[in-house]
């Protein structure tokens, strides 16, 4: 079940208020939609969710026209739901979703472990590990789960395309979603932990093919235990 998680508007617009510098001279829907993702990819806001107008736009200092484009965009890329008179809501992917997304990431992460990392690649990647290990460490399982996003984002980035980048930062935040019906986050996030070290000691032997087979059994695991995780609730 997803774990009980309430934000009050004093954190909200104090922890939003950092982001300001982000939004540069203007503030575009674009801009702000970006930001509201980041902070679905960090697991801030959190599925079922109801994001306030006010303490959002306050936080970031928009008007409220601009924030309702980004929650524009944000819906056409699955994160929010817009409900009829009742507001904004972080969206809980289905089961569904969690099989396509997997689908996508196969395609993506696959062809990138094909590619000769760059030492520059190679180097954030790695730097994405280090930070999982650490947050291990200290038991913050939340934080394991924000390296594995950016460990994953980082591989998608051997592909060399804005694009593809893109679509894998939206596709992580709608996953980051997901990883909240798993009840012991721990038990999820940890093997993980290990499997992205041994991904990387295949890429630093040259051994791309040998990589990718790796990646795909990795990727069927992580998609069986986050579907067998809504089989409760479908």
């Amino acid at each position: 079940m997803l774990h009980d998680f309430l934000l009050n508007v004093d954190n909200v617009v104090a922890d939003l208020s950092q982001d300001r510098p982000r939004l540069g001279r203007s503030s575009t829907a674009e801009r702000v939609a970006d930001i509201l993702r980041d902070r679905i990819s960090e697991g801030f806001f959190q599925p079922g969710q109801r994001l306030s107008e006010e303490s959002i736009s306050e936080g970031l200092g928009v008007s409220r026209n601009t924030l309702r484009e980004a929650f524009r965009l944000l819906g056409h890329e699955r994160l929010l739901d817009h409900r009829l008179n009742k507001g904004v809501f972080v969206r809980l992917p289905s089961a569904e979703d969690v099989a396509d997304l997997y689908r996508v990431r196969r395609v993506l992460e696959g062809a990138a472990l094909r590619r000769a990392p760059s030492e520059e690649a190679l180097a954030l990647i790695k730097e994405a590990v280090l930070d999982a290990e650490r947050a291990a460490e200290q038991d913050d399982w939340q934080g394991v789960g924000t390296a594995n996003i950016r460990f994953h984002q980082a591989l998608v980035s051997l592909n060399g395309s804005p694009r593809i980048d893109e679509a894998m930062r939206q596709l992580l935040a709608e996953l980051r979603l997901v990883f909240h019906v798993m009840e012991n986050p721990r038990a999820f996030h940890e093997p993980f932990v290990d499997r992205n070290r041994a991904l990387v000691g295949l890429m630093e032997s040259g051994q791309p093919e040998k990589a990718a087979a790796y990646l795909d059994d990795y990727l069927d695991q992580a998609e069986r235990l986050l579907i067998h995780a809504y089989e409760p609730n479908r």
